[in-house]
Formats: structure tokens, C-alpha cells, sequence
């Protein structure tokens, strides 16, 4: 009975040094941890349960037949992140360089459904050369399978991509898919095709880190949520994330206690706003001033920064934030802040996280390059996804909300369920000196001094119409408040909605404008 024990001991010490200590070393000489350090680091010490650690592939062609490594290059199973459990899979690029094979997919798929079955948030550390060649169309039969899964798995429980090493082909739509994707800097690659192919086809020069780094997918296409410096920087923002959000579309987040009792005002809100309605100001300290010790932890943070995402806690309760950034752009709504928030929105509200709203809008960017690209469409998302949640929406205006952005960002009458607005908001049509041009373009063009005659318009029409109260009277907005008092207001309103209930019309799904 021993000798069994003892094989079974040699054999588990096996599979954990997948490809070998050489190639250990190798991957460590790039900057790089093993998949089971990976894992070691990401959950909670002694959690992790593997399954299918003997799994070995099928594969007899090309030399395959005399390459037998325990695994086939991918550790699954399940553990805990601050006691709550998880699925993941954390490919091996020790062994065939991390390469899907049939039955390297069928563990990913075993864990996914597992995971989809028992309601956890499924997390992929992925570092992998893409489809084993020499299977063939088996390997890209695994893919197809893991994409399936990843869509239906869409909505019911979250999915967070972690990708550490290369990623390319076919193998970045899993990812793509999924809710949320990390990468690291200088280690992480993603593309569908490399830059050799690039060369050959388009005649570009463009390095693999140019092509498809992190820097660049953190920036300019916005593929990466989240790009960090190092691995352990990488896995301690996972389990941070996590803190913030449920195990499934039925479960609530995680909440902290928050004396309420405790509560201040917050004097710095009332002089954040500049006199001058065009000069910017930082929308990140607003959200700071009222998250929880000042815990803001940002999404897409260097992707259409006109547009703030992220998350934060609210006396103890986990909330989603869209905020308008006047320090870019004037915090405008174009293409890319559109496409952001109403991916941002959508995920909240298929996970039951509150969303909070501060709008300092001046409204869409004009322009040919944005109408030819389709803003209509891309802002036209924005609304959907708004109009669509039916999780607590609040909005708070701060400054100015201006046109059609005034209905998008979660105005009144697109449910939102509590709108606030600070007595120096300007909720009106267009800026003032806009408006003024065009009501009063007669008496203008008459007037023997017309830059004077402009000014004694603008004056009579931001006395009537640059302010909150017009609205207010409408009811469009529920209370004008002083903006140290806004954090107290924030709390009870969140507090009164944990009960609301609000349903969509019964259909198959909407068509959101994509």
C-alpha cells in the first residue's frame, strides 16, 4: 500500500515541474512565474484544489506520440480569493510553450462548466502560443468550445482575463469575451496576427510590444482593462477587483462596515468647482473625496479618459462610477468614452452593482472624423445601456450638462432612480454664448455695439437658464444640494434602493447598436 502512495507522491511531483526544470528556468530568465507560482500568489494560501493534474494528450502525429508531459501545459481547478471560491486556469508555457491542444481545452471547458454550474467567477491566467499546430483542426475545435462557453457564461457569472505572456491568433477572442482583461507591461502580447504576418501583408514595421502590448491595448484600443508593471502587481489587482464584485448574477457584493455615525462633511466639494465655467478641474478628487478612505479603484484608466470608470465603496457598499473627466477634452462624450461607459454599465448591471453618475458634460465631440465613425451609433450605446439597467442608477450634475448628453448620462428620464445636481450646475440646450447667438441673432446683428449686445443677453440668459432650478422645478432633478452634504445624500438614497425593483419589457434581448 505504501509503494502506492509513494508512486502517486512521484507522480504529483512530476506533473508540478511541467516542462522541466530547464525550461522553468527559462521562463523565470524572461521575467516570467510558473503557472502554479501564478496561482500561488493569487488565491489564498493552501485553497487551491486542482483537477486533472494527469491529463495527457491524445495526439500521435509529428513526433507527438514520444512528448508526454502530465497536465498538457494548463493547471485547473478551484480556490478561494478572501475566503470566496473561484475556478481558474493557469496555462504552462513550460510545456509546448503553454499550446491548446484537444485536450488541454477539454480541462478549461470541465472548469468553466463547473464554475457556471456552482455560480463563481471564473479567472484565466493565460500564456500560451496559440493552437497546437500539430493537432490540427482539434486544437481550433477546443477554441470554438471555449468561446461558446465563455458567451454563455456571459452575464451569469464573472469572467476576468489575466493574460501574462503571449496570446495570439484565435486564442484572444476567450479573452475578448470575457469581462475584464489585465496585462502586463513588456511580458504580454496580444494580437490576432504578429508582426511577421503584418510585414508580409500590409509591408508595416511594427514591433511585437507596438502591436500589441500592454501600453498599446491599455491606450489606444482599449482591449486591456488593466495593465500593471509586474505579475505580482498583476495578481494582487485581481484579487482587489474581486473585492468589489459579486460571485454571480444573483449574488450581492461584498460589503465593509462603515459606521455611519461617523460621517463627515466634506468641506473641499464646495470650492472644487473653478469660478470659470471653462476651466477644467479634476473629476478624479470628486470621486475620491466621496469613496469610502478614499479607495477609487479605476477601469480603462489610460483608455478615452474624457470618461472615468471604476469602482469604489459608498458606507461600505460596493458602487459602479461613470464620471465625465472636464480635465480631457472637457469631459465630451466621443466614440471610444461611449463605448467604454456603456461596456462599464452593462457589466454592472448584470452583476447587481449600483452605479453612481457625475456628469460634466459639454456634450458630444463634433467633427468629421467622429460622425464618419459613427458616433450616432457609438453614443446611441451608451443610451442603451443606461436605459437599460435596471440596478440603483444615481446622478449627480456638478457643472454642466449640455444637449443630447444631458439625456444619456443618466437623466431622469431614462430611469434614473435619483438625480442630484450642485447649485452651480448649467442643464440647458448648449453653452450659453451658443444659445445667446442663435435666439438673439437678430437683435445682435441690429445692435450698434454687438459684442456688448452679447453680453447683455448672456448675463439675462445664465440668470434664467445656467442653473439648476428651471430643472429642479421640473422635477427632472430630485434635489439640489450643497456638494459637501453630497456623500450623506449618496449613502441614504443607496440605502432606500437596496429594495427597488424594476423589470425591461419580456423579449429574447434588446439589439444594442453595436
Amino acid at each position: 500500500m505504501k509503494d502506492k502512495i509513494d508512486k502517486l507522491s512521484k507522480l504529483k511531483e512530476e506533473a508540478k515541474l511541467g516542462g522541466g526544470e530547464e525550461r522553468i528556468k527559462s521562463q523565470h530568465e524572461k521575467g516570467k512565474l510558473t503557472a502554479r507560482e501564478r496561482i500561488e500568489l493569487l488565491v489564498d494560501e493552501g485553497s487551491f484544489d486542482e483537477v486533472d493534474m494527469f491529463v495527457k494528450h491524445r495526439a500521435k502525429d509529428f513526433g507527438l506520440d514520444k512528448q508526454h508531459f502530465p497536465g498538457d501545459g494548463v493547471v485547473t481547478g478551484f480556490a478561494k480569493i478572501d475566503g470566496r471560491p473561484i475556478a481558474l486556469f493557469s496555462q504552462d508555457f513550460t510545456v509546448f510553450g503553454g499550446s491548446l491542444s484537444e485536450t488541454h481545452a477539454e480541462k478549461i471547458v470541465k472548469v468553466m462548466k463547473m464554475a457556471m454550474k456552482t455560480g463563481i467567477p471564473l479567472i484565466g491566467l493565460n500564456d500560451s502560443g496559440g493552437a497546437r499546430i500539430q493537432e490540427g483542426v482539434v486544437s481550433l475545435g477546443g477554441y470554438a468550445d471555449i468561446f461558446l462557453l465563455n458567451t454563455l457564461a456571459s452575464g451569469v457569472i464573472p469572467q476576468i482575463s489575466v493574460v501574462l505572456g503571449p496570446c495570439a491568433g484565435g486564442a484572444v477572442y476567450s479573452p475578448a469575451i470575457t469581462d475584464f482583461i489585465f496585462m502586463v507591461k513588456n511580458t504580454s502580447y496580444m494580437f490576432v496576427t504578429g508582426p511577421n504576418v503584418v510585414k508580409t501583408v500590409t509591408h508595416e514595421d511594427v514591433s511585437f510590444e507596438e502591436l500589441g502590448g500592454a501600453e498599446t491595448h491599455a491606450s489606444k484600443s482599449g482591449v486591456a482593462h488593466f495593465v500593471c508593471e509586474n505579475e505580482i502587481e498583476t495578481l494582487l489587482n485581481v484579487r482587489k477587483l474581486l473585492s468589489f464584485i459579486p460571485l454571480n448574477y444573483r449574488d450581492k457584493s461584498p460589503e465593509k462596515e462603515f459606521d455611519i455615525s461617523k460621517l463627515t462633511y466634506e468641506p473641499k466639494l464646495d470650492d472644487i468647482i473653478p469660478d470659470s465655467a471653462n476651466k477644467p478641474y479634476d473629476m478624479k478628487e470628486v470621486i475620491n473625496l466621496l469613496s469610502d478612505e478614499q479607495d477609487f479603484f479605476e477601469v480603462h484608466q489610460f483608455y478615452a479618459e474624457n470618461i472615468i470608470c471604476g469602482f469604489c465603496r459608498l458606507g461600505g457598499m460596493s458602487v459602479g462610477v461613470i464620471a465625465n473627466q472636464p480635465q480631457v477634452l472637457a469631459g465630451v462624450l466621443d466614440i471610444n468614452a461611449s463605448t467604454k461607459a456603456a461596456r462599464f454599465v452593462r457589466f454592472c448591471d448584470a452583476f447587481n452593482i449600483p452605479i453612481l453618475v457625475l456628469v460634466d458634460v459639454p456634450g458630444f465631440l463634433p467633427g468629421t472624423e467622429q460622425e464618419w465613425n459613427g458616433i450616432i451609433r457609438h453614443g446611441a450605446k451608451l443610451l442603451f445601456a443606461f436605459s437599460e439597467a435596471t440596478v440603483p442608477k444615481i446622478t449627480v450634475i456638478t457643472r454642466k450638462a449640455y444637449g443630447g448628453a444631458y439625456d444619456v448620462m443618466n437623466s431622469k428620464h431614462i430611469r434614473g432612480d435619483f438625480n442630484f445636481a450642485w447649485p452651480f450646475a448649467e442643464i440647458a440646450v448648449m453653452g450659453p454664448k451658443g444659445a445667446v447667438e442663435i435666439i438673439f441673432k437678430k437683435e445682435i446683428s441690429k445692435a450698434a455695439n454687438p459684442e456688448k449686445e452679447i453680453e447683455k443677453k448672456l448675463s439675462e440668459y445664465i440668470e434664467k437658464f445656467a442653473n439648476p432650478y428651471i430643472t429642479a422645478e421640473r422635477g427632472y432633478v430630485d434635489d439640489v444640494i450643497i456638494p459637501r452634504e453630497t456623500k450623506q445624500k449618496l449613502i441614504n438614497a443607496f440605502n432606500l434602493l437596496r429594495t427597488k425593483v424594476d423589470t425591461n419589457p419580456k423579449k429574447k434581448h434588446g439589439n444594442i447598436p453595436l
